[in-house]
């Protein structure tokens, strides 16, 4: 019992250590966090294994990791941007996901269309679909080109894209759960509709009552405690009733509750905690959940083909859908490099298909590299893009 305060020390200061020393890279620090649970865990120093309670903490923070998003998602600026960065997000998740699933049955086949081999092969797109806004807006901003027309399309596009990547996920892991797969995913999709439906009236009625809680009780704890409480009640509700991941719960809530006036304050009390404690313990189990031993000379081989591929997809498929929103090549090409990094959203796919048995541990290691290697180009290669080739006006601006 009380090793589990040993193993929350480790981890907590590991975690930050490790953290810290990846910003002075100038890598994110979640990089700096799994690599704290690689080192930690069985495959190096075995010092620290996961146990139930560490897998409790490490779920609420995703699930408060997902509600952060949507908090902090500017539902004005996605509206903006409208349908040119949903043309982007859409085909820069149908890309990658292809690609993940063609790449998977290259290696190891794709099976019947249902079978558990066909799931598995579906889930292996399913993580590279995901975008880190996080990653992106840090890179646009130290650009200064976050404000402009290109730099916005690229971040609408990259929350629409985790949006479309959630509801990608929830139809996967419920149809790879289920024992028919042609009767599972339709009874997904229904679930999915379902739960959509009932968040738009319960989130209407919660709105209303949380704008009248906002303007009687500004910047009090009140505020918080009962997001907090309407974000793990989306998170049991999508759950229990509807089989659909915690996370969409978790992030339907962050989206209902974004325009509050105080949503920037609740965000970041919700911060705190999370950064400070969960988060840090769901990023470490990640690299503690990392099993190498497995790794042969093929899964390295499939590991690396898995990075190539889910880079050159993210910037062919949003690239492409750029061009035909009529930007020119350059600014194309910066859209599609823009979309490739990967981080939270990747990680927590991955966890989610861990949990369920449709993806195997040792393929965390192509998450991770995948990870580490999108996080460290996107910024050298977006700033030698924007140098060499200046954003030009799109012509939807000239006719202004």
């Amino acid at each position: 019992m009380y090793s589990v305060f040993r193993n929350l020390a480790i981890i907590i200061l590991s975690a930050k250590f490790f953290g810290l020393v990846a910003r002075k890279f100038k890598a994110p620090q979640v990089v700096g966090e799994i690599i704290a649970g690689l080192i930690i865990g069985p495959c190096l120093l075995n010092l620290v294994h996961i146990s139930d309670t560490i897998s409790i903490f490490a779920e609420i923070g995703v699930v408060l990791l997902m509600f952060s998003t949507g908090l902090g998602t500017n539902l004005k600026q996605l509206m903006k941007a409208g349908p040119i960065a949903t043309l982007v997000a859409c085909v820069g998740v149908f890309v990658p996901l292809v690609g993940g699933t063609l790449l998977y049955g290259a290696f190891y086949g794709l099976g019947a269309i249902g079978s558990p081999e066909f799931y598995k092969a579906l889930f292996i797109g399913t993580i590279m679909t995901a975008t880190s806004v996080s990653i992106t807006v840090a890179t646009l901003q130290e650009l200064g080109q976050l404000k402009g027309f290109l730099g916005t399309t690229i971040v609408s596009a990259a929350v629409i894209d985790d949006v479309i990547g959630i509801v990608v996920l929830t139809c996967v892991l419920g149809a790879g759960s289920g024992e028919e797969g042609g009767t599972s995913i339709g009874q997904v999709l229904i679930n999915t509709v379902l739960f959509f439906v009932v968040a738009v009236i319960v989130g209407f009625v919660l709105y209303k009552a949380m704008t009248w809680l906002d303007n009687r009780n500004p910047h009090t704890q009140r505020i918080t405690i009962a997001s907090l409480g309407f974000c793990f009640a989306m998170a049991y509700i999508a759950e229990a009733y509807f089989g659909i991941a915690d996370i969409t719960g978790a992030y339907i809530a962050g989206i209902v509750l974004c325009t509050l006036e105080d949503a920037p304050y609740v965000e970041r009390r919700v911060d705190i905690s999370n950064y400070i404690i969960f988060a840090p313990i769901f990023f470490a189990s990640i690299g503690l959940k990392t099993d190498i031993s497995g790794l042969t000379p093929e899964i390295f081989l499939f590991c690396v083909c898995f990075v190539i591929v889910a880079l050159i997809t993210k910037i062919i498929g949003c690239g492409l859908a750029a061009k035909i929103c009529r930007f020119n090549w350059g600014d194309s090409l910066k859209i599609g490099v823009g979309m490739m990094t990967r981080g939270e959203v990747a990680l927590i796919v991955a966890q989610k298909g861990l949990d369920i048995g449709v993806v195997d541990s040792v393929y965390f290691t192509a998450v991770i590299l995948l990870i580490v290697v999108s996080s460290v180009a996107t910024p050298l290669v977006l700033k030698a893009l924007f140098t060499k080739m200046p954003v030009q006006p799109h012509p939807s601006q000239a006719k202004q």
